[in-house]
């Protein structure tokens, strides 16, 4: 195995800090249906994703995030990378659920939750689809947030929010609720994010528990240099930001480039390419 990557520390918990995503391995491209169509071609099955999860692992990255309790496919690829290093992954859940304040919906919520935990996921989100439906912006409140989090708890999990909203994160914090880190969007393009970068990257250094980011390159509007170069530079040491790749050789690229930025160096790239090499604007 590589050197470790940098690692920060969640509940106790020690995770890398990149967060291996799975937009790009599950068909959300966010560009549209031909990229989907493109991802879900090559990756129908789990044996396509697990040279991706073994280059991660292989440097030092052991941290997922994604939708395990509903897409089977990325739970087999992680349980075959792990078996296949003999690393343990930390897995981080975003399930989306019924938050209808009635008892139905709680034991469908409940039952997702026990899902989530048999398939050995340490870390619980309710996915920010199903977060923003409790959102009171009047009070500043996440209303019945703590039936969701207690029921995280009780399946021996810990808890989180996907926060789009950046004032989810406020409204968290102010409040106290047992919630033990954040996903936000955040990248140097705005891209998806519903405030300015500056505002959201002042909520990100005064949140109270470590944030996991997503989006660093814009669903790829910004090159990986560009928009790695950003988030590494301007977040925290305990803040985290989630990479989604395609093949393995984007593994490697994107961790080469995320660590040079940590270690503010010039990365280990090939040069530009183009039908003539020799030109002076690439460089030596």
């Amino acid at each position: 195995m590589s050197e470790l990557f940098p690692r920060t520390e969640v509940a106790g918990i020690s995770l890398s800090r990149m967060i291996i995503g799975t937009n790009w391995m599950l068909g959300y491209s966010h560009t549209g249906g031909a990229a989907d169509k493109m991802i879900l071609d090559r990756h129908q099955t789990a044996e396509t994703l697990v040279p991706i999860l073994t280059a991660f692992i292989e440097n030092g990255v052991d941290t997922m995030m994604g939708v395990f309790s509903r897409q089977p496919i990325i739970a087999e690829a992680a349980y075959r990378a792990m078996d296949k290093t003999g690393v343990k992954m930390h897995l981080i859940d975003t399930p989306t659920m019924n938050v209808a304040d009635s008892k139905e919906a709680r034991a469908e919520a409940d039952a997702i939750i026990k899902k989530s935990a048999e398939l050995g996921c340490e870390f619980c989100f309710l996915h920010h689809s199903s977060v923003e439906q409790l959102v009171s912006k009047l009070s500043g409140t996440i209303d019945r947030l703590d039936d969701y989090t207690a029921m995280i708890r009780d399946a021996g999990m810990i808890p989180g929010l996907s926060a789009h909203m950046p004032e989810i994160i406020v409204y968290s914090d102010n409040n106290n609720y047992d919630v033990q880190t954040y996903i936000q969007l955040y990248n140097c393009a705005g891209f998806l994010m519903q405030v300015e970068v500056e505002s959201v990257a002042r909520i990100i250094h005064t949140a109270k528990k470590p944030v996991m980011t997503i989006k660093p390159m814009a669903a790829g509007r910004v090159s990986p240099f560009v928009g790695l170069n950003f988030v590494w530079n301007t977040l925290r040491e305990c803040d985290m930001v989630t990479v989604g790749c395609f093949t393995e050789a984007e593994v490697h690229e994107d961790i080469e480039i995320s660590r040079a930025a940590i270690e503010r160096r010039l990365p280990y790239m090939a040069k530009r390419s183009s039908p003539n090499q020799s030109q002076a604007a690439f460089g030596k």
